[in-house]
């Protein structure tokens, strides 16, 4: 098997799925406390805007990939009423009984599933929307990813990949200080846990920028792909049809 990523580490596929298991079970627990105060509560904001840029409407079935602690399912959940459905899945057993349990706290009940993004266990074409919020770069084969995504979509559906990405202009350097100072720092005081948060700070790095996603999706069976960079590129969300 082909080398992938963990952070700045190459290893086995394998590894990097064991290693990355090992991450959320440790941060499930002070996950969105960590996410209000990395971002200063613009997370909200970020995906706020992906679920109203999906266009998703009364009635829609929405998978909702990656969705740990149930943000982006709750408000796709209120879009789709009680004629549509959500779907929330994880990978990640803590990440998915964590999200499910506030959703329920919310009074939203959803179908939870625990899967694979790379092999879903649903069938072709049944989707409108599929979304994967800051899921994508822990994903061990992204393409493989992105193609079962673009399998379950109806045609005419959309997925939304919101995902941090590639900071551009006189601010990356600060940025860069944050992410490797800052971040670990958070970790530690927080989440009892540093080298979690590094190795979040180095998944940025290594994933792929703006311009090499889109044409990623683009080879993965999506149509009309375009990108909103978001804070100055700190965050991008890809949207891509299929037809």
């Amino acid at each position: 098997m082909e080398p992938t990523y963990f952070g700045y580490e190459r290893v086995t596929p394998d590894e990097k799925s064991r290693r990355v298991r090992g991450v959320f079970d440790s941060v499930a627990r002070r996950y969105d406390v960590m996410n209000d105060l990395m971002s200063a509560g613009l997370h909200r904001g970020w995906k706020r805007f992906t679920v109203e840029l999906s266009g998703v409407r009364e009635g829609a079935r929405v998978l909702d990939l990656a969705g740990g602690t149930g943000d982006l399912a709750a408000r796709f959940a209120r879009r789709v009423g009680r004629s549509g459905i959500v779907v929330h899945t994880d990978i990640n057993g803590a990440m998915l009984a964590a999200g499910r349990d506030k959703l329920v706290d919310q009074g939203v009940v959803l179908p939870t599933v625990q899967c694979n993004a790379e092999a879903l266990p649903f069938a072709p074409r049944i989707f409108d929307c599929v979304s994967i919020g800051f899921g994508l770069r822990n994903v061990t084969d992204q393409p493989r990813a992105l193609t079962e995504m673009a399998r379950v979509l109806k045609p005419g559906g959309i997925a939304m990949v919101l995902e941090f990405s590639r900071m551009s202009g006189p601010l990356a350097p600060l940025y860069d200080w944050y992410s490797f100072n800052v971040l670990p720092a958070l970790g530690r005081l927080v989440a009892n846990d540093a080298a979690s948060y590094r190795y979040l700070a180095e998944s940025i790095r290594v994933h792929p920028d703006q311009e090499t996603l889109k044409a990623l999706m683009e080879r993965s069976g999506f149509d009309r792909v375009d990108y909103y960079n978001l804070v100055a590129g700190v965050v991008a969300l890809h949207t891509g049809r299929v037809y």
